[in-house]
């Protein structure tokens, strides 16, 4: 007979066979005829039958105002219905009755969440998603770091020829030589190779983003997949989320001319200097507030799509529910995982940019003193290294989050544990009732 029974309806009690109605302790066995063998009583046989899965009777304590031969009276009851037991019902183990308040002392708690991988399949917190981002690069290190690694390699060799061969020596804008068609010149070079920069940066991330997705999902059901699988199944995806991003980075541009608007046609029709300086003001930090209010509505779309295997708009109208409600929330823990991601790739980076700068201090003051900025080879191969490294890091933590992100939300919204629980083969999932975390 297990002492531990589990869960139980509050109120049930041993079998009430050989007792009188109400009685709150054990069935008081009939006196025994002088001469006659008394039984021993801890034999199991002995007084009323108890029914399955109840304790011993030895568990019970003797009635109110009753006290056995030689035993002390126990201490006063504590807090709610009955007083706390040391084993058995009240014992607070393998759940039932506890000892920390409620039904016989109180519940000891639903049962814990299944974890096949590396979250309670649950509505998650705040320090469990960022728990789990973290869990997978240590986890499946081999994978989420090779993953990043390549993408970052690839990445920056091309970001350092653009730089050394097609974006170096230019003049600076405090040259007092430079002309206006130079000036234009320089700005126009500037911008070019700022956008040829964030497209190979787009690109890369493309990359980096669909396979982490990969990866991250399974490494929620405790299933690795090595570099290979998840090329495997991020590529039919690839071409689909460029295009979201592509749409989203359009979305942007779009907000940002518009705000910009009103402050150039108040400068085109001769207005006042301080008129268009205030309109562009306020047409900026209200473009700003838009995109970042369309950035969070719109930032699980990725997961949405690469996971549900959406189209662009179907996995932004996806986003865009899943997020409704909830912005403030994700938009904290977005904002947080930011910062987390500047603190540490400013402390990978700072270091190597340092010594970039001891090592070409001479030459770039020089250069600088001419009107002219060449950034040489030993400093762009330094600082390369430092956000070869940085991004290694930082570029599977951020990935990691937004798809804990949004299986959360799911979670919260469509009860995916579900789902999850039986893909991970996990028996009897979601018949007690889990805690929701307030983070």
């Amino acid at each position: 007979m297990s002492d531990t029974p589990g869960w139980a309806s509050p109120g049930s009690t041993p079998s009430s066979e050989g007792r009188e109605p109400g009685a709150t302790g054990p069935a008081e066995p009939a006196p025994a005829e002088p001469g006659a063998k008394q039984p021993e009583a801890s034999s199991p046989d002995t007084g009323a039958k108890w029914a399955q899965g109840q304790p011993p009777p030895a568990q019970w304590s003797a009635p109110a105002g009753q006290q056995a031969p030689g035993h002390t009276p126990p201490p006063p009851p504590g807090p709610g219905w009955g007083a706390p037991h040391s084993g058995g019902y009240g014992s607070g183990q393998g759940g039932g009755y506890g000892t920390h308040g409620g039904w016989g002392g109180g519940w000891s708690g639903p049962p814990p969440a299944a974890k096949p991988g590396i979250i309670p399949l649950r509505p998650l917190g705040v320090g469990e998603i960022l728990d789990g981002a973290v869990s997978t690069m240590r986890t499946y290190w081999r994978t989420v770091l090779g993953i990043s690694l390549t993408v970052a390699v690839v990445s920056q060799v091309a970001v350092l020829l653009l730089r050394g061969f097609v974006l170096n020596d230019t003049a600076t804008f405090a040259d007092p030589t430079l002309t206006a068609s130079e000036l234009g010149r320089t700005l126009g070079r500037d911008v070019l190779g700022s956008l040829i920069v964030a497209a190979v940066l787009l690109l890369s991330s493309i990359f980096a983003t669909g396979m982490l997705t990969t990866v991250t999902s399974q490494a929620v059901l405790g299933r690795p997949v090595t570099a290979g699988e998840a090329w495997r199944q991020a590529r039919p995806r690839l071409l689909r989320l460029l295009g979201l991003l592509l749409v989203l980075s359009a979305i942007c541009v779009g907000v940002f001319a518009v705000g910009i608007a009103p402050g150039v046609l108040i400068g085109e029709t001769d207005g006042s200097g301080a008129a268009m300086a205030i309109a562009l003001f306020l047409g900026l930090l209200g473009a700003f507030l838009v995109v970042v209010w369309l950035m969070v509505r719109y930032s699980l779309a990725p997961s949405a799509l690469m996971l549900e295997r959406q189209s662009v708009l179907k996995s932004m109208g996806r986003s865009a529910k899943l997020v409704n409600g909830s912005w403030w929330r994700i938009a904290g823990i977005q904002a947080l995982a930011s910062v987390i991601s500047y603190i540490v790739s400013s402390i990978l980076t700072i270091p190597f940019l340092v010594v970039a700068f001891v090592v070409n201090s001479g030459s770039m003051l020089d250069q600088l003193g001419a009107g002219h900025q060449h950034l040489s080879w030993s400093f762009l191969i330094i600082s390369g290294i430092g956000s070869v490294i940085a991004s290694t890091i930082v570029i599977p933590l951020n990935a990691g989050i937004t798809v804990l992100l949004y299986i959360d939300q799911r979670i919260r919204r469509e009860a995916l544990d579900l789902e999850l629980a039986r893909a991970a083969g996990v028996q009897d999932h979601g018949t007690g009732p889990a805690p929701v975390p307030g983070g």
